[in-house]
């Protein structure tokens, strides 16, 4: 089944979804969205994108079918150590220059936020890595992660901790060994001592009522999510992520993404092979 959708259903479709999470579909993503939705007509038994549009518009905008709906137009495309230059630049220089503030002032709590964190791979990337630093610099410190997405299958995922041999592909052999535990199936396991530190749960980072109460991170990384908002949304979102970074937090964007036009108030630090921004 693929449902052909008129160009008024379409810019319907494109609107209704824009005001709920904020993401933009241009007229050049119409075929994207068609098939998308030939999924869900399929599977609800819903015969026309008419009668769709208002199974989405139940339940006060709060309906199972929107989030199932945003589970399927949303990409998931991740794996481990992403982005070896930001991982390093974060360990070697960021995290001590952070550890070395919080340190003056007796707080040592670390928070780290995984803002589309997808099925988790980033977020416990980093937990892996701040193990490693328990016996050295984080000796003593709480360590917190939180991971946030707005596709609940997903989350489901990251919540299990088990992975393909895809998603380790770029593992350094010295995590995967002592972390994970391989299974049958090219299954991978990750290990409650990692698991244990992360958080996941579903937020929707164009929600501004949920967005305020996510305070008080040193660390925020937010890769390759921005490039599905215009700019209207992208400078709404951003805002509550400068809001909610510590005064010498840092904020993490893709390799290919930017702030430029966007936000100036963060700081642009380069680091070699790449630049994070800074409060």
């Amino acid at each position: 089944m693929n449902a052909k959708i008129s160009d008024k259903d379409f810019e319907v479709l494109r609107d209704f979804i824009y005001s709920h999470c904020g993401i933009y579909f241009h007229t050049s993503k119409k075929y994207f969205l068609e098939s998308r939705i030939s999924r869900r007509l399929e599977e609800t038994r819903t015969p026309s994108v008419t009668s769709y549009l208002g199974l989405l518009r139940s339940g006060a905008g709060k309906s199972p079918e929107l989030s199932k709906l945003l589970d399927e137009i949303t990409t998931n495309e991740t794996c481990f150590f992403r982005s070896p230059p930001q991982l390093k630049a974060l360990e070697t220089a960021f995290l001590p220059e952070i550890v070395a503030t919080k340190g003056k002032i007796g707080f040592r709590k670390l928070r780290i936020w995984s803002a589309g964190s997808s099925s988790g791979e980033e977020a416990y990337t980093l937990a892996m890595m701040l193990l490693e630093k328990r016996a050295t610099l984080l000796k003593d410190w709480i360590i917190e992660i939180v991971g946030t997405d707005i596709n609940e299958t997903v989350l489901a995922q990251a919540r299990d901790g088990v992975y393909n041999s895809y998603a380790v592909r770029n593992t350094p052999e010295f995590y995967l060994k002592k972390y994970f535990r391989e299974e049958a199936g090219g299954r991978y396991v990750l290990s409650p001592e990692v698991k244990k530190l992360v958080t996941f749960s579903s937020l929707n980072l164009y929600e501004d009522t949920k967005m305020v109460f996510m305070k008080s991170f040193d660390f925020i990384l937010c890769a390759n999510v921005l490039i599905y908002f215009d700019l209207a949304s992208k400078t709404k979102v951003v805002q509550h992520f400068y809001n909610n970074l510590q005064p010498y937090g840092y904020f993490f964007v893709g390799q290919s993404e930017s702030l430029h036009g966007v936000n100036d108030r963060f700081k642009t630090v380069h680091f070699p092979g790449g630049f994070a921004y800074k409060k």
